[in-house]
């Protein structure tokens, strides 16, 4: 749990955090996704840590949710699945042109599916594929929403939402979704048969999609889910999807903007939980990132609610 106290005009406001709060594990510390020592380090940390309700977790062999699973079992916490490094990092492309290449990616994220439910598990997340350029995007997004619509008639039956997250297209990931007024169109199409299905949308990507928390006021009945972080600008002026700490060389994105964020998310009623994903760099220590993050997401609350008064 995560409060808040101000002072302002006389007045001493204390505040509970009105959302969830969630931590991406696998990107926190990734070497949880090889490691069953380094997945107990992190577990035994985060699912004691009182300022989060939910853990995001990789999709896992049953070897290493045999190690993850007394932990959450004891602990008062929430999991979601990331199903997204295995279409980032090993190639399934729920979005693909090619047929083959499409059905493997629909029974993998059937899988995933299948086996979350298994383990308790009602949420999944994952993204689409690579974009594959303006000629063939429109077919693509067409895939997708056909490949979204067979994983959702699976997921409903097991009681699983499954939640789409927005990456950029032009700087590092270039995926195909992508900026959040195509998004949306996705998401309304495959929601006019089934409603298990939402976004994710990273206040990390945001400045590489050149988008302000602002364009969330688009979305609003279709927001699942938030992240927070950052993107990396190197000194050339690129940037990338690197999820750095705040207040490393070349974060974009600090207590100003987490604080519009937050913002927004209460203007627009927003009642999903708020994940942070960061990344350590070379040198860190994992839980250095981490409680950075922990430190802007209360001073951006303390700001918003500066701002009340």
């Amino acid at each position: 749990m995560l409060v808040s106290g101000v002072r302002a005009k006389g007045l001493e406001v204390i505040s509970r955090f009105p959302w969830s709060v969630s931590v991406v594990a696998f990107m926190a510390n990734p070497s949880v996704q090889r490691d069953p020592r380094a997945l107990e380090d992190s577990l035994s940390t985060l699912t004691s840590d009182p300022v989060f309700d939910i853990v995001e977790l990789h999709y896992m062999s049953e070897e290493l949710w045999k190690t993850a699973e007394p932990f959450l079992r004891k602990s008062r916490v929430d999991v979601i699945f990331g199903a997204q490094p295995l279409i980032l990092s090993l190639g399934y492309n729920p979005s693909a042109l090619e047929e083959g290449e499409r059905r493997k990616a629909v029974e993998k994220l059937v899988e995933v599916v299948e086996v979350s439910a298994a383990r308790g598990v009602k949420k999944v997340a994952f993204c689409s594929g690579r974009d594959p350029g303006a000629g063939d995007r429109e077919a693509a997004k067409d895939s997708l929403v056909k490949s979204v619509k067979e994983v959702a008639v699976k997921a409903k039956k097991l009681g699983v939402t499954l939640i789409l997250e927005t990456f950029d297209r032009n700087w590092d990931r270039r995926q195909l979704i992508g900026p959040l007024d195509e998004a949306v169109k996705v998401v309304e199409e495959v929601r006019n048969v089934y409603d298990n299905f939402g976004l994710l949308w990273d206040l990390s990507h945001a400045p590489m999609l050149d988008e302000k928390p602002s364009v969330l006021k688009k979305a609003s009945g279709h927001l699942f889910h938030i992240h927070v972080g950052c993107c990396k600008r190197l000194p050339d002026g690129r940037l990338l999807d690197s999820h750095p700490g705040f207040y490393r060389p070349g974060a974009v994105n600090g207590v100003e903007e987490v604080a519009e964020l937050l913002k927004v998310l209460h203007e627009i009623g927003y009642r999903g939980a708020i994940g942070f994903e960061v990344k350590p760099e070379e040198g860190q220590e994992w839980r250095e990132p981490v409680e950075a993050a922990k430190s802007v997401l209360y001073t951006a609350f303390a700001k918003v609610l500066s701002g009340c008064l």
